[in-house]
């Protein structure tokens, strides 16, 4: 046979050295070396599959000057992450079948990775519609009040669970108890939004819920709302790698929903690795004059597409997590929950890949790719991909972006018009 492209000596989660050809986007032979039209060379490089960010804010519309499809996913694909999943609290908001489809095509004229859309979750909106229309998922859906979405009251949420379990949907939940005044620092925030209030609603989300429903909790940031869940656990980097104590207490770039915790409780997150079943990022960038405001006013959200699994490799070479952990969360149990094609090294396979070094860096925020042009991460350890294959395609390398691979992925709901 001959392949569209070749990695070459790719070192499998297995220890074994092998050759994975790809054509049409798929992986076609793994093994012995084939000819191909382009090859890659893989020594010095671990080669994980292209991960998925199943909670991103693409922004773009009346919100571009944030972020765009083709900033935003460029930024992703920067970052390792090969297909990114919207989140429907856009301005509007996605309620409807035809506000969908529109989002879908501005993706496909601007996104340069696969991509898929969620539906907003209010009583007003047409569910049934949004899912034969291709819709994702379900949410994020506001179980308390954040950025351009408003909490729904207990009876609200149950109706709306009924009718999506009717879908047989799955449903992506943001569960946060809100209390006191507006705050005025980071560790206001926190205990306005405290860890204690968000295990809490995560109970008691789980207990409105359907037997048998597939839910799954965005961006818990305490253990003890991990080990409350019911259903699969999305973390986030912010929530694992920063806590309000690395800034000033009135800083609002740090400023994020739900907040960040003191630095013990950001420690006790990571003593639940193992039962986290996504890495997410949670991407939600905002401008730098937007968050230049009084803590009490800034919006809430922060950028991290671009460095979510670079932060996640330098805790790989660190020692602290294991690499098959990192490519279980970030890429094969996101597509198993969402239901699109496994990237791998198998036959059949996505051929989606990113090649890191070996090499530790440091974020700095001006090598980014996000529009926004800031990261709160700026100076952690860090280990960036050099090359990106999406699609069966060498879509970025060393710095560059070589080619746009838009791919929709729409949900199990799909009907075609």
């Amino acid at each position: 046979m001959t392949a569209d492209i070749v990695l070459r000596n790719v070192t499998l989660p297995t220890g074994r050295r092998a050759d994975i050809a790809v054509a049409d986007g798929l992986v076609r032979h793994v093994g012995a070396a084939v000819r191909a039209d382009e090859t890659i060379d893989c020594t010095g490089y671990t080669c994980l599959p292209g991960a998925v960010d199943m909670h991103v804010h693409m922004r773009g519309g009346v919100q571009a000057g944030k972020e765009d499809w083709r900033t935003g996913t460029t930024s992703a694909v920067a970052g390792g992450v090969t297909v990114v999943v919207d989140q429907p609290n856009t301005v509007p908001p996605i309620t409807t079948p035809e506000l969908l489809r529109a989002r879908v095509r501005e993706a496909e004229e601007r996104a340069v990775c696969g991509f898929a859309v969620n539906a907003a979750v209010v009583p007003d909106a047409d569910l049934a519609g949004m899912c034969r229309a291709g819709a994702m998922a379900f949410g994020e859906t506001f179980a308390a009040p954040s950025s351009y979405g408003e909490g729904l009251d207990a009876e609200t949420l149950r109706g709306l669970f009924d009718r999506i379990h009717a879908l047989e949907g799955l449903v992506t939940i943001h569960a946060e108890e809100v209390s006191g005044p507006a705050p005025a620092t980071l560790a206001d925030h926190d205990r306005a939004r405290s860890g204690a209030g968000e295990a809490r609603a995560v109970q008691k989300i789980a207990g409105l819920a359907p037997a048998g429903m597939q839910l799954h909790f965005c961006h818990l940031s305490t253990a003890a709302s991990v080990r409350a869940a019911r259903g699969t656990v999305e973390v986030t980097p912010h929530h694992l790698f920063l806590s309000h104590d690395n800034f000033d207490p009135d800083d609002t770039r740090a400023r994020v929903n739900p907040p960040l915790r003191d630095e013990k409780t950001r420690r006790d997150l990571w003593s639940c690795w193992d039962r986290i079943d996504v890495v997410a990022s949670d991407h939600a960038p905002h401008t730098v004059p937007e968050k230049s405001v009084p803590f009490e006013t800034a919006p809430s959200g922060i950028p991290g597409v671009e460095t979510m699994v670079p932060l996640l490799m330098a805790a790989v070479q660190s020692g602290r997590i294991t690499l098959a952990s990192v490519i279980e969360k970030t890429s094969w149990k996101p597509a198993a929950i969402l239901g699109i094609p496994h990237a791998g090294f198998e036959p059949g396979d996505r051929a989606d890949y990113a090649l890191y070094p070996d090499e530790i860096t440091r974020i700095d925020a001006s090598r980014l790719h996000t529009k926004c042009g800031w990261s709160p991460f700026e100076g952690l350890e860090a280990v960036f991909p050099e090359e990106v294959i999406v699609g069966g395609t060498r879509a970025y390398a060393h710095g560059d972006l070589r080619e746009e691979r838009p791919v929709w992925y729409p949900g199990r709901g799909y009907l075609p018009l």
